[in-house]
């Protein structure tokens, strides 16, 4: 099983690390990653700019390709450039932080996943549901388990899993559990600062919805201590809406 791996954390990040130490025992794994922090970058490709590549070495050994692009970026140059031949699985994360809900419209790292579907690659996005003392080996555990049952069992053309893992001991987690997206904003906030030269600007910051009591939900399901698998679809074209919008006769 060939194996890429990206992340939006970057190439030097603790959580693709452990991964990529998982992800090698059942399959040969090529890293090709941003070389700096991509956060929240959604699915944005470098157009106006070259992409710089380097080779980037961890712990005195080759670990794989930093690029100057986003994760998008990456599963791109990484199927034309660098791999002689397709991947079989794109596996994106371990992030830095859940990507539930409406998370998956704003994360790089579900978008690595998602290039890899648009390419027709099955494709897996991996994320931790913590910002402060992450413990990154039980969800590589999860991410390489689910990384075979993903390569034995295809999924449709432009789907792939957004997987989230709860930061907790193994013993607590309750089970993996098959979830929805939900579907509640991320409520957005500006604080008004100054900078040293007297300058206003602002920071902007977010609020994390509250989760509601729907076993069914992502987000509800992961702070019950499930690790949750929601399929997403590349299609976001709404069907419904679209026989509605025959009767209006534009």
């Amino acid at each position: 099983m060939r194996i890429l791996l990206t992340n939006d954390d970057g190439i030097y990040a603790d959580g693709i690390l452990a991964l990529f130490n998982e992800l090698k025992k059942v399959g040969e794994v090529t890293v090709v990653a941003p070389d700096s922090e991509k956060s929240s970058v959604g699915h944005g490709i470098t157009l106006s700019h070259p992409i710089w590549l380097k080779k980037v070495q961890r712990k005195s050994k080759f670990f794989g390709y930093g690029i100057s692009g986003t994760p998008a970026d990456c599963v791109k140059f990484a199927t034309n450039v660098i791999l002689k031949k397709k991947p079989d699985i794109v596996v994106s994360g371990i992030n830095l932080g859940a990507n539930d809900g409406c998370s998956v419209f704003y994360s790089g790292t579900v978008a690595g996943a998602r290039e890899g579907a648009l390419l027709g690659i099955p494709s897996m996005a991996i994320s931790l549901a913590t910002f402060i003392n992450p413990e990154f080996r039980y969800a590589a555990q999860v991410g390489a388990k689910l990384t075979k049952i993903l390569f034995r069992n295809k999924l449709a053309k432009g789907v792939f899993l957004n997987v989230n893992v709860p930061n907790v001991s193994s013993t607590r987690i309750k089970g993996i559990k098959l979830t929805r997206q939900g579907k509640v904003p991320i409520h957005g906030s500006f604080q008004k600062r100054i900078d040293p030269n007297l300058r206003d600007y602002y920071w902007m910051t977010g609020k994390c919805p509250t989760a509601k009591k729907n076993s069914d939900i992502d987000t509800y399901a992961l702070h019950q201590n499930y690790v949750t698998v929601t399929p997403v679809t590349c299609d976001l074209t709404d069907d419904q809406s679209l026989e509605q919008l025959k009767a209006w006769k534009l």
